[in-house]
């Protein structure tokens, strides 16, 4: 009934799709928050506690933060203001509950918080202490998905993949052969973009910045918004978001000469290097907006249903053209006449989301 190639991509989808909700069973584990300092002993105490007891025992995800992190630092002064105490390492925050210091008693209360938060189904701590003052816990299913759509209309990867179908068709006069290319093209963008942004959320996690990072990506948002809107009006005029000139020749000359599904599957690693300039924006804003607003496993989720939805029009046209119903002339003229507006339904898009991160920003909810 399917083709190999269908088949790899069913599998494909199949694999993200069981993988995506597996780490949503596992995002719907209560959280608890440790805030510690190394070399604290007894800091080391908590944490062996939470770790021989608690993990072995409950359904329970535990976040650890080092304090001497600046964002860490500025976490746990938001929830000493939140609970109005005064707070020194260790701390544990579950559900509705802090708990201080390493002490029976507290060890006690930790375990009846853990008990108490999976029998009444707590929200997690950071929700607990942002839901009525801090929007950025925003960033979620809808938010992607309407970024991922900005980013999957970007006119650079329709140029290429119409392009790769068209020496395809031509060189073999075979539809199954484009439709496995067009399949494997997009294999390979999924892949290779989903690891790009797994790469770069590590990356800012581990750089301790993240409200730096959200701050730069609030100011990126809103340029990238402007710079879209512009070439809707003045298309060719100035700096434009995108593939460089000096570029296509080289991405053309790559992917004309490719008439394998091997190839295309070849090409979609490669091309995606050159298609960054032009459709990375919306990726880069959602990955930092992630990196401080959601946990690792919530982060991940999100990133591959944002691929998912990025490529959703590689597999319309691909399908388009490999069943007659366009062709690969009809799909260029169309992204010709429609390259304005693909501009500016981005630059909106981009410019509203960039709006309401400094409106997070200026009121200091992150």
């Amino acid at each position: 009934m399917f083709t190999r190639s269908q088949r790899i991509l069913i599998l494909v989808l199949l694999i993200s799709l069981s993988f995506f909700n597996l780490l949503s069973q596992e995002s719907k584990q209560v959280s608890l928050f440790f805030f510690y300092e190394t070399g604290c002993p007894h800091c080391a105490r908590v944490d062996r506690f939470l770790r021989e007891r608690i993990i072995a025992a409950y359904p329970v995800q535990i976040d650890s933060f080092e304090v001497h992190v600046p964002e860490n630092a500025r976490r746990l002064n938001r929830y000493a203001s939140h609970f109005n105490v005064e707070l020194k390492t260790p701390v544990v925050v579950i559900g509705d509950t802090l708990i201080k210091g390493d002490t029976r008693e507290s060890f006690r209360d930790i375990e009846a918080a853990v008990r108490r938060a999976i029998r009444e189904n707590q929200l997690s701590p950071v929700l607990i202490l942002d839901k009525h003052s801090d929007i950025k816990n925003t960033v979620t299913i809808p938010a992607v998905i309407v970024a991922a759509a900005v980013d999957a209309v970007n006119p650079c990867a329709f140029a290429v993949l119409t392009l790769l179908l068209g020496t395809i068709l031509v060189a073999r006069k075979n539809r199954s052969q484009v439709i496995k290319a067009g399949i494997a093209f997009t294999i390979s963008t999924y892949i290779s973009y989903l690891l790009m942004g797994l790469g770069l959320f590590a990356v800012i996690r581990i750089s301790g910045l993240e409200r730096i990072i959200y701050i730069v990506v609030a100011i990126l948002a809103i340029l990238i918004g402007i710079v879209n809107i512009k070439d809707y009006f003045w298309y060719g005029k100035g700096f434009s978001l995108e593939m460089p000139e000096k570029w296509r020749p080289k991405v053309k000359k790559i992917t004309s000469g490719v008439t394998s599904v091997a190839g295309a599957f070849g090409i979609g690693f490669i091309v995606s290097l050159f298609l960054l300039p032009c459709s990375s924006g919306p990726y880069i804003v959602i990955i930092g907006m992630l990196s401080n607003s959601a946990t690792r496993v919530q982060s991940i989720l999100l990133l591959i249903l944002y691929n998912l939805v990025f490529i959703l029009p590689f597999l319309l046209i691909t399908f388009a053209v490999g069943y007659g119903l366009t062709t690969t002339a009809r799909v260029e003229r169309l992204r010709q006449e429609k390259l304005k507006k693909l501009h500016l339904a981005t630059g909106i898009g981009m410019f509203i989301i960039g709006l309401g991160l400094v409106f997070i920003v200026v009121t200091g909810n992150v």
